[in-house]
């Protein structure tokens, strides 16, 4: 896995509320830990977001009426997901 250093600054209240969540009082030993948690619980509401976005559309296909689906081969498939669309 590799590593990437980066540097962030910050001022103000924003400098104030990192500093007031880590160290002895805070909830992270230090800046990296927290920076890692806000990322990490970033990737999963993105994640969640694309997932319940999958779900409002299976949920809608699903609820169509039988007559309006269309029966396809996987190779028609294949070619409908290959051909640019216009």
């Amino acid at each position: 896995m590799a590593q990437t250093t980066m540097t962030v600054r910050l001022s103000g209240a924003l400098s104030d509320f990192v500093a007031s969540s880590v160290g002895e009082t805070g909830s992270y030993e230090n800046v990296s830990e927290y920076i890692r948690d806000l990322i990490r619980r970033d990737k999963e509401r993105v994640e969640q977001q694309s997932f319940e976005r999958l779900k409002a559309e299976l949920s809608h296909a699903f609820s169509a009426p039988e007559n309006s689906y269309v029966s396809l081969t996987a190779a028609e498939v294949i070619k409908r997901n290959q051909d640019p669309q216009d």
